[in-house]
């Protein structure tokens, strides 16, 4: 953009990257466009949930009770 305050801004608009009307052309190239087919997040392809093993599951600590998050939460706001 020019110094000139005056000048009016200009935008343009750009085309998109389908060649034809067809949505699984765009899926050669799955990393270049976003949605759901993108390379960072394919949610056709997720996986179940994570069961951790028994040894894993053994390991992890009790979780809290209503009483003992309500003490700590009054500690914490106090």
């Amino acid at each position: 953009m020019s110094d000139n305050k005056n000048e009016e801004q200009s935008f343009n608009i750009l085309p998109h990257p389908a060649k034809t009307n067809n949505p699984a052309d765009l899926q050669d190239e799955p990393a270049t466009h976003g949605g759901l087919q993108s390379a960072s997040a394919n949610a056709y392809n997720a996986r179940g949930p994570h069961v951790p093993s028994k040894e894993i599951a053994e390991g992890l600590e009790q979780p809290k009770t209503r009483d003992e998050l309500k003490a700590e939460a009054e500690k914490l706001n106090s």
